[in-house]
């Protein structure tokens, strides 16, 4: 069967384009039909031609907006035949969308009168996708109401997931938990918090943090409630602070080609590049407005997972670059005026929890991206880097895998994290002052006993007990099980 839309274009122009998730073609079916890998299309609702217009005006109506395909193909399209349609129908939405594009796209406007009628429409599908509030387009009639701008924008769809995910009301939910814990309580959760959120955070790029590098990214996370708007050179500070070679430090943002590897040696050990270091400033500028802007009129979980995965796939530094991107996720949260004074979702824990999930969210951009540029291995760590992509890959992405992969670590690390290390101290507090009433026994002894006992079930292991049976007394491994088993009902 014929393909259609997006794919005829892609394969017509020979575009360098992601896959499509659902690319449409004809199919013996009765109606438009999605399926998990189709969208399929009755003969009689297919386009009666192969002209690129009309495959255009087909798949914006059934395929959705796609702007890497559509920023390409608008400039095959001769402006001739988009007025033409236009002033054919100047009240057809699909029409009056792909002139709004084409104009943006080309930067310039149409030669030709221009007269378009109805009221204004927006670009995306509300019901469709995530949006935000318009920017209307007088000329055309068009509200922008993606996430983003035309110069850097992601798609987000409403997925049943993510609409379940966001209808928890996260943040609100947060706040209310740690509101209802004591002062004592709230500090000793706050300061697990930003101590496993750290030694998680180095520990997805396979490091473990010394102790002066874990203190000065706690403090980083602090910083993060401070209403500084970010910046390149707020970034180049952040970097600084984050790296401890100072050779590694940075002064901008790159001026060089930079690349992930794995394993393997040579080209087919480069397992993803970022775009050339020429493209990086205009696009960080727009992973910015996710963290600067947009978490104060989107849900801010969005924005903060845009802002966080946007930084690490322009990785605008030599290194640091994961870091800074979970970095990023907390301030962006922490901008939306959402979040309570000091308080810290421990998202890396739960990241690092589901860390293969984490790589497949990664690579829903990172291997695509890497069939865009040839790689030639010259010498060691010397190699030729050529882009056959569009730099419309790198501006315009769907971020739909992203977010519902955060919106679901941010959940994780509320209702398991948080709350059951809350639960633990809670219990903890408990069972040692119960013992502590009734015994004698060392600080750091008791403080141990009752940690493994509770990790273990309520109960003393073998091993514990040979270790302190010559300073703590025999009733007294059995009292902390006593305890503990009342603890843990």
């Amino acid at each position: 069967m014929g393909c259609l839309g997006y794919q005829l274009l892609c394969e017509r122009f020979q575009l360098p384009a992601f896959p499509l998730s659902r690319p449409a073609r004809v199919a013996p079916v009765s109606r438009v039909t999605q399926t998990a890998d189709a969208l399929l299309v009755p003969a009689q609702v297919a386009p009666g031609q192969d002209e690129p217009l009309e495959q255009l005006l087909f798949a914006l109506k059934h395929e959705g907006v796609n702007l890497p395909v559509l920023a390409q193909v608008l400039k095959h399209i001769p402006g001739s035949d988009i007025l033409r349609r236009v002033q054919a129908t100047p009240s057809s939405r699909y029409v009056r969308v792909l002139g709004f594009l084409w104009e943006a796209f080309q930067g310039r406007e149409l030669e030709g009168d221009v007269a378009i009628t109805g009221p204004t429409v927006d670009l995306f599908d509300a019901k469709r996708y995530l949006t935000a509030p318009g920017q209307r387009n007088a000329r055309w009639k068009v509200n922008f109401n993606g996430l983003g701008s035309l110069r850097y924008a992601v798609t987000v769809e409403r997925t049943p997931a993510i609409e379940g995910l966001l209808a928890l009301n996260i943040l609100d939910h947060a706040n209310a938990f740690v509101a209802g814990l004591g002062p004592q309580a709230t500090d000793r959760a706050l300061a697990w918090a930003y101590l496993h959120e750290t030694e998680n955070s180095f520990a997805l790029e396979r490091e473990t943090p010394s102790q002066d590098k874990a203190e000065a990214f706690v403090a980083l996370l602090k910083q993060a409630h401070q209403p500084r708007p970010m910046d390149e050179d707020y970034l180049v500070e952040l970097q600084n602070a984050a790296i401890t070679n100072p050779l590694d430090r940075a002064a901008a943002y790159r001026h060089e080609q930079n690349w992930l590897r794995g394993p393997l040696r040579g080209a087919a050990g480069i397992t993803y590049v970022p775009p050339p270091p020429e493209l990086v400033t205009a696009l960080m500028d727009g992973v910015l407005v996710f963290a600067n802007a947009l978490p104060k009129v989107i849900d801010p979980l969005v924005a903060a997972a845009i802002a966080s995965f946007g930084l690490v796939f322009i990785h605008p530094f030599m290194d640091g670059n994961g870091r800074l991107s979970r970095f990023l996720f907390h301030y962006a949260l922490c901008q939306s005026a959402r979040m309570g004074s000091g308080l810290l979702l421990p998202v890396s824990v739960a990241m690092k929890r589901n860390e293969a999930a984490y790589l497949n969210a990664l690579q829903s951009f990172s291997m695509p991206m890497r069939r865009c540029w040839d790689v030639r291995w010259l010498s060691d760590e010397t190699y030729d880097f050529r882009f056959r992509g569009d730099e419309a890959l790198y501006r315009y992405w769907d971020a739909t895998q992203i977010v519902e992969f955060s919106l679901n670590m941010a959940r994780q690390a509320l209702e398991k994290d948080l709350r059951e290390e809350t639960e633990f101290l809670d219990r903890f507090d408990r069972v040692y002052r119960q013992i502590d009433e009734r015994f004698d026994v060392r600080g750091n002894a008791l403080t141990t006993l009752v940690i493994t006992a509770l990790q273990n079930n309520g109960k003393v292991s073998k091993n514990r007990r040979k270790q302190f049976q010559f300073t703590v007394p025999a009733p007294v491994f059995d009292a902390i099980e006593q305890v503990c088993e009342q603890a843990l009902k």
